[in-house]
C-alpha cells in the first residue's frame, strides 16, 4: 500500500506548477553562486608541486594538458589505503563519461592522491576508469590543499577543513559506525582513514603562471554525485538507511 498522498492528475498539476517556480528560483540562484564562484580573485602558484603520472613526472602545469583550465578531485587514498573511499569511488564513477567533453571545452580534469601511483593504476584497472589520476606522493599538495592532515594535528584539535577548525578526533565506541566501515573497506583505521580529505579545487594557466581559482569541500562536492541528482528526482528521494552504496563491483558481493 502506497503510504504516500494520492491526489487526481489535475491535484499533481497544480502542485508540479507550484514547485516548478521555486525550482526555477532555485537555478537562477545556482547561476548566480556560479558567476560569483568565477568571480573569485585568481592567487597565483609560486610553489613547485610535482606529481607522478601515467606519463612521468609531472609539474601542476603539466596537468593543464594544453588546456587554460584545470579541476582537481582530491580523491581520497592515502598511502596506507589498501582501496580508495567508496564514496569518492562513487563521484568517480560518473568522471569518465563527461572527462572528454571538459577536455575539449579547454577544461582538464584530473584526480588526485596521495598513495603511489602503482596503488592508483590498480584500483583503476579494477574500477574500470580511463581518466587521469595522478599521484602526489611525498609532495605537499594535499596539505596545502587542506584535504591531509598529520597524526599531530588531528590529536591536538587543530585540523582545519571545509574553512573551519574541527573538533579533535573522538574515536566510535566499538570502532562501529559508518566512518568505521568506511576506514575497514579501505583497509586502513579510522584515524588514518580521516587524515585525508575529499575536495575539488579549480586552477587557471595564463602566460604560464597557474593560479588558484576555487576549492570545495564536505557537501561542497555534493553536486559532482551523479547519482544522487537522480535520486533528488526519484520517487522516495535518496531513502538513505545506512551506508547503502558501495564501490561499483561489490554490490553483489556478500
Amino acid at each position: 500500500m502506497a503510504k504516500h498522498m494520492t491526489g487526481t492528475r489535475k491535484e499533481w498539476l497544480a502542485a508540479r506548477l507550484a514547485l516548478l517556480q521555486a525550482e526555477k528560483e532555485l537555478t537562477r540562484r545556482s547561476d548566480e553562486l556560479a558567476r560569483r564562484r568565477q568571480e573569485l580573485p585568481w592567487v597565483r602558484i609560486d610553489k613547485e608541486y610535482r606529481f607522478e603520472t601515467n606519463e612521468g613526472s609531472a609539474s601542476l602545469a603539466d596537468l593543464f594538458r594544453g588546456r587554460s583550465q584545470l579541476l582537481v578531485y582530491h580523491f581520497m587514498f592515502g598511502p596506507d589505503y589498501k582501496a580508495g573511499c567508496p564514496s569518492c569511488s562513487a563521484i568517480a564513477d560518473g568522471f569518465n563519461g563527461f572527462a572528454v567533453h571538459l577536455a575539449n571545452h579547454d577544461v582538464m580534469l584530473w584526480a588526485v592522491s596521495r598513495a603511489p601511483l602503482a596503488k592508483l593504476q590498480a584500483y583503476k584497472r579494477r574500477m574500470g576508469w580511463t581518466f587521469p589520476w595522478a599521484s602526489s606522493f611525498g609532495g605537499d599538495f594535499n596539505r596545502d590543499f587542506n584535504v591531509w592532515f598529520t597524526e599531530e594535528q588531528q590529536r591536538e584539535g587543530v585540523v582545519e577543513y571545509n574553512y573551519g577548525r574541527e573538533a579533535p578526533l573522538v574515536r566510535e565506541a566499538g570502532g562501529e559506525g559508518p566512518v568505521a566501515e568506511f576506514a575497514a573497506s579501505a583497509g586502513t583505521d579510522v584515524a588514518t582513514y580521516t587524515r585525508e580529505r575529499p575536495g575539488l579545487s579549480a586552477f587557471a594557466l595564463e602566460d604560464r603562471v597557474v593560479y588558484h581559482t576555487y576549492s570545495a569541500y564536505s557537501r561542497g562536492v555534493d553536486g559532482l554525485w551523479g547519482m544522487y541528482q537522480w535520486l533528488d528526482r526519484a520517487p522516495k528521494g535518496r531513502n538513505e538507511t545506512g551506508l547503502w552504496w558501495r564501490r561499483h563491483d561489490e554490490y553483489n558481493k556478500g
